[in-house]
């Protein structure tokens, strides 16, 4: 796997490793035991989070209609991925996924199968380049029908600049003024709500690794302003629109998350 630095922890392989997966390397195991020192919480969020997602494409695509998905930071394959969730409602779904981490490039070709009655295809494109993930995904879904953007644990890798977190907020924007009327935005990400968590997170950062960067909890919230919130709004993961989790029963979380439409 050509381009993947093996000497540097990486969120997804350790997001992976935290969720029991085998796509990771002893230096991710090694940062993902010291994270969890420090904030133990970190594995029932890792677990929390990815049943969140499967909430949130489910209810889209059951209750909302949605049948065109646009995952921006995908990361490594796990459990009800967003394509496995979204064709088991219907298997004509049309789901692209954007990354641009190497490892992600190559398990996905081998693992992001579709049902061939619907379509999984993959951009490899940088959040930081809204334009040309958006034009990517116009030559894959139709953006005159609706279409879901999710940005599920990756707005936190964009930094905080200014009291209006303006450099952040220009992206999501871009993104959502791409959306066709009654299309979705989804989000979640990791919030400044347990000082064990910042600390680790302060650390994590001075591994070499992308750094990421916790928000307010309303801070998250304003990347939906100007949408129409979904209930029950932005709240802890384990709070939206809950029910019976594979994973066992939910317990809180430091990450907040919600749904917005585009009127």
């Amino acid at each position: 796997m050509s381009g993947i630095d093996t000497s540097v922890p990486h969120s997804a392989r350790i997001w992976n490793y935290w969720m029991g997966g085998k796509d990771n390397f002893p230096v991710d195991r090694q940062a993902g035991d010291v994270f969890a020192g420090l904030y133990p919480g970190i594995v029932d969020m890792a677990r929390v989070s990815r049943y969140y997602i499967a909430r949130v494409v489910r209810y889209l695509a059951h209750e909302m209609g949605v049948r065109q998905f646009l995952d921006i930071g995908t990361g490594l394959p796990s459990h009800d991925n967003t394509h496995e969730v979204a064709q088991r409602v219907d298997p004509r779904a049309r789901i692209v996924y954007v990354d641009n981490d190497p490892m992600v490039l190559a398990h996905a070709h081998a693992l992001l199968t579709a049902d061939p009655r619907g379509s999984t295809d993959y951009i490899e494109a940088d959040l930081n380049d809204p334009d040309t993930i958006v034009r990517a995904a116009k030559t894959k879904l139709d953006f005159d029908r609706p279409v879901a953007i999710m940005l599920m644990g990756v707005l936190g890798h964009l930094p905080v600049t200014g009291p209006g977190d303006d450099a952040a907020r220009s992206i999501v924007d871009r993104l959502t003024a791409a959306l066709p009327p009654g299309g979705f935005l989804a989000i979640y990400d990791g919030t400044d709500t347990d000082p064990g968590y910042v600390e680790a997170i302060r650390r994590y950062n001075e591994t070499g690794s992308l750094p990421y960067h916790l928000r307010t909890p309303e801070q998250i919230a304003s990347f939906l302003d100007g949408l129409e919130l979904i209930e029950p709004g932005v709240v802890q993961l384990q709070k939206w629109r809950p029910d019976d989790s594979p994973f066992g029963p939910s317990v809180p979380v430091d990450a907040w998350g919600g749904v917005a439409r585009r009127r």
